[in-house]
C-alpha cells in the first residue's frame, strides 16, 4: 500500500540524512522533492500546493528542538502536513434515526456491494446493530443476488424488493426493518460506468424521502487524483457525509488518499481491503500517515491480533511452545488464525522500516500462495504425522507430496524449517500473543 509515496519520502529524506542544517536553500531543495513524490504518486495539483505551502509555514515557524536532527525535524513537520491533509482525526458514523439509513453510492466497480456487506459486518461486529442490507441497484445483472449470497454468507441480513423501483423498495424496507427489530439500514445503490443526469436524479430523490444520516461516497481508491472529479460531482448534488475508499491493498500510489479531504472537507471514515467481509479499517489519519513515512502501524497491527487471536488460546500455546510440544497441526492452526487478519504482506507492512527491508525479506517472508502451498502439504498429513513430525519418513512424504500437489522436495523443506522454528520457538519471549515472525523461516519456493 502506497509503495510510490513511501519510497517517494524515503528518498526525500535519504538525501537530507546527515545535514548540519537545514538553511533556506536546502529547504526549497527539499520541497521540490516533495512536490515530485507527490505529483508521482497522482496526488491533485491543489492539493500538492496546499501541502507545500503547510509545511513552509511550519518550517519557518519552527523551534530549534537541539534533541531533533535536522532530517527528524523535517520528518516531524512533514508529518504534521499530511496530518492535517487526511483530517487530522478519525470521523464516526452518525447514526440517527429509528432506523438510521446509511446510503451508499459511487461509480459502477467501486465496489458497493462488497462495501455494503463489509460496513454492516462492521457494525454488526464492533457496535452490536442489527444491520439490514437493501439492494436498489436494479440495472446489473445480479447485483441484488451478489449482496444477497454475501450478506447472507456473513450472518447479515438482506431484504430482497419484490418492486423495482429504489424508493418503492426503500419503504417496504423500512417496514421489514421494523418488525425485525434492524436498527440500521444500509443501503447498495445502483452505479453508473460515469456520472449522469439519470443517476443523479435517483439519488436525489432517495435523500429528499429517506433522509439518511450518512451518504459514503465509495470510491476507488485506484482512481487517483481523479477520485477528486467523482467526488465533487457527488458531492455538490447530495452534500456527502463521507467517504470509504475501495481496493487499498493495490493502491501503490495513494493519490486518491490525500486528495479528498483537502479538496471537499469531507472526511475518509473507512478504508477496505480484499474481498474478505471483516477487511474494512477505521480511517486513522495519523496512522495512514506513520504508513506512508514507513514507521509501521503497530497500533492497527495490535488491534487485529486482539480481535483474532484468544487469549486463553494464546497462553495454551505459549505453554506448548516453552514444553516444546508445538506440532504441525498448532501451526496449522495458527496459519488459519492469522490469515484471518489479512494478507502476510499487509501485517508485515504495519512493521516499522517494513519497505526498507521488504526487498531484503523477500526470500525469507512467505507470499500467501507460498501459504497455500504450505496449508495443502499440512492437509495431506494424517493426524498422527500433524502430532509426531519425526515418523514422516521416506514413503510418507512420497504420499503427503502426492496429496498437495507439490514435490518431496517441497515436503521435505517444510518438515526442516518446521523443525528448524520449533527449536526457536522456545526462546520466545514471554508475551500474550503468538509471534508473527513465525512465519519468516518458512519458504517453499
Amino acid at each position: 500500500m502506497f509503495e510510490n509515496l513511501v519510497n517517494g519520502f524515503n528518498s526525500v529524506f535519504s538525501k537530507i540524512k546527515g545535514t548540519a542544517r537545514i538553511r533556506e536553500k536546502e529547504l526549497e531543495n527539499v520541497l521540490e522533492d516533495l512536490k515530485l513524490s507527490l505529483l508521482d504518486a497522482d496526488v491533485h495539483y491543489d492539493v500538492v500546493d496546499s501541502f507545500l505551502d503547510i509545511v513552509r509555514e511550519k518550517a519557518a515557524g519552527a523551534e530549534i528542538h537541539k534533541a531533533l536532527s535536522p532530517v527528524q525535524q523535517i520528518l516531524k513537520i512533514v508529518s504534521q502536513a499530511l496530518t492535517e491533509l487526511l483530517g487530522s482525526k478519525s470521523s464516526s458514523l452518525r447514526l440517527s434515526g429509528s432506523p438510521a439509513v446509511i446510503m451508499l453510492v459511487g461509480l459502477q466497480g467501486a465496489g458497493k456491494t462488497t462495501t455494503a456487506v463489509k460496513l454492516a459486518k462492521y457494525l454488526k461486529d464492533q457496535d452490536k446493530k442489527e444491520p439490514l442490507l437493501v439492494g436498489v441497484d436494479f440495472n446489473r445483472p445480479a447485483a441484488l443476488e451478489q449482496l444477497r449470497m454475501l450478506g447472507q454468507g456473513n450472518g447479515i441480513n438482506v431484504y430482497t424488493p419484490e418492486v423495482k423501483k429504489a424508493s418503492k423498495a426503500l419503504k417496504e424496507a423500512l417496514k421489514y426493518a421494523s418488525i425485525n427489530r434492524n436498527d440500521v439500514i444500509i443501503i447498495d445503490t445502483a452505479g453508473r460506468l460515469h456520472i449522469d443526469r439519470e443517476l443523479m436524479n435517483e439519488l436525489g430523490d432517495l435523500k429528499s424521502a429517506f433522509k439518511p444520516s450518512e451518504i459514503l461516497l465509495v470510491a476507488d481508491s485506484m482512481l487517483g487524483r481523479s477520485a477528486v472529479d467523482v467526488a465533487k460531482e457527488f458531492d455538490s448534488l447530495l452534500d456527502l457525509s463521507g467517504y470509504i475508499l475501495t481496493k487499498m491493498d493495490s493502491d501503490t500510489r495513494g493519490g486518491a488518499v490525500l486528495s479528498l479531504f483537502n479538496t471537499t472537507k469531507k472526511p475518509i471514515k473507512f478504508m477496505g481491503f480484499g474481498e474478505k467481509a471483516t477487511e474494512l479499517e477505521v480511517f486513522h489519519p495519523e496512522r495512514v500517515v506513520s504508513r506512508i513515512l514507513d514507521l509501521g502501524d503497530m497500533m492497527t497491527l495490535i488491534e487485529k491480533a486482539e480481535k483474532t487471536f484468544d487469549k486463553e488460546e494464546a497462553a495454551k500455546l505459549e505453554k506448548k511452545l516453552r514444553k516444546n510440544t508445538f506440532d504441525i497441526e498448532d501451526f496449522l492452526n495458527q496459519i488459519k488464525q492469522i490469515k484471518k487478519m489479512g494478507s502476510m504482506e499487509s501485517l508485515l507492512g504495519l512493521i516499522p522500516g517494513f519497505s526498507g527491508l521488504k526487498g531484503k525479506l523477500g526470500s525469507l517472508t512467505p507470499p500467501d500462495e507460498e501459504l497455500k502451498k504450505i496449508e495443502a502439504i499440512i492437509c495431506s498429513m494424517t493426524r498422527r504425522e500433524r502430532q509426531l513430525p519425526d515418523i514422516i519418513n521416506g514413503s510418507r512424504r512420497k504420499r503427503i507430496a502426492a496429496g498437495s500437489g507439490t514435490s518431496i522436495n517441497d515436503v521435505n523443506r517444510f518438515v526442516k524449517q518446521f523443525n528448524d522454528m520449533k527449536k526457536l520457538m522456545k526462546h520466545l519471549p514471554k508475551s500474550g500473543f503468538p509471534d508473527l515472525g513465525m512465519l519468516r523461516n518458512l519458504n517453499l519456493k
